[in-house]
């Protein structure tokens, strides 16, 4: 690992929901930063081009985040994109409501811990899950992610429109029910028939119904797989394997990569990049 010098030259990237959930952490990581490195230039992106662009211009200078796991996360996915990720090395000072994954990737938890650590740290290569939409995962992939009423963007779209709910209602109140031919039961909740492939070779088929699904990068160019299915009476053992390329398939399915949900899809692959995330992390 390659330890970093606090001569080190430092674009310091804030983002803005950092800045009002703990003003006071940002604050502090700033004055640690800007007292311990030969130059620090500071930046406040209003959106999310801002944030895109002084990346792009960073220039020579090391690029630090301010911010959580969303903020993370959107910093890696544009340094992937613009196939950068292997020419830098990237810190984060973690402030924010949601910091599991920084947590999980070995960042410290406290301003002035994670601050001396982006001085005085080692830059350590960490595997990432790419699927062929070139979305990127840092941490653990896991099907399926919610409950179907669960969701809390249909949940808000209900709960914003209560005069449709009591027209509804009305209707139903004064128009007698049409008789109409029995559709058919839909997937019982909390399972999917779906087909998991490692390399090529199928871990489970659409036969057997599964419960949950998890990827999860485990170094060395490889990813863990488990797969629990469906249990009926005696708790079935999960199938485990791992792999370099994992590919899922079946009826739609949602996912939650790190902190996001993403979907329906029907088919998605994902392969480990060895080594494609050079993050700083404290020393030993």
């Amino acid at each position: 690992m390659a330890t970093f010098a606090t001569a080190d030259q430092l674009l310091v990237v804030i983002d803005p929901v950092a800045l009002r959930t703990d003003g006071e952490s940002v604050r502090i990581a700033k004055d640690v930063l800007s007292a311990g490195a030969a130059s620090t230039k500071m930046c406040l992106p209003e959106d999310p081009e801002e944030f895109a662009r002084a990346l792009a211009r960073r220039g020579s200078r090391r690029p630090v985040v301010i911010g959580d796991d969303r903020a993370l996360l959107r910093a890696v996915s544009l340094l992937h994109r613009r196939r950068e990720l292997a020419g830098c090395a990237l810190s984060m000072v973690p402030v924010g409501g949601s910091l599991s994954l920084a947590r999980s990737l070995g960042v410290p938890i406290g301003a002035v811990a994670a601050a001396r650590a982006v001085l005085e740290g080692a830059e350590r290569r960490l595997d990432l899950l790419v699927d062929d939409s070139d979305g990127v995962v840092l941490g653990a992939l896991r099907i399926p992610p919610l409950t179907p009423r669960a969701d809390p963007e249909e949940a808000e779209e209900e709960s914003a429109r209560p005069w449709l709910r009591t027209c509804q209602s009305l209707v139903r109140t004064l128009v007698p029910p049409r008789p109409s031919r029995a559709a058919p039961a839909p997937p019982a909740p909390g399972h999917s028939r779906l087909r998991v492939e490692v390399d090529g070779d199928t871990l489970v088929d659409l036969d057997q119904p599964v419960e949950a699904v998890s990827v999860v990068p485990g170094g060395s160019g490889s990813a863990a797989v488990e797969v629990r299915p469906l249990s009926v009476g005696a708790e079935a053992a999960p199938l485990l394997a791992r792999g370099r390329r994992v590919t899922v398939s079946g009826a739609d399915f949602r996912y939650r990569a790190d902190s996001a949900v993403s979907g329906p899809v029907r088919r998605r692959t994902w392969t480990v990049w060895e080594g494609a995330l050079r993050l700083t992390l404290p020393s030993g």
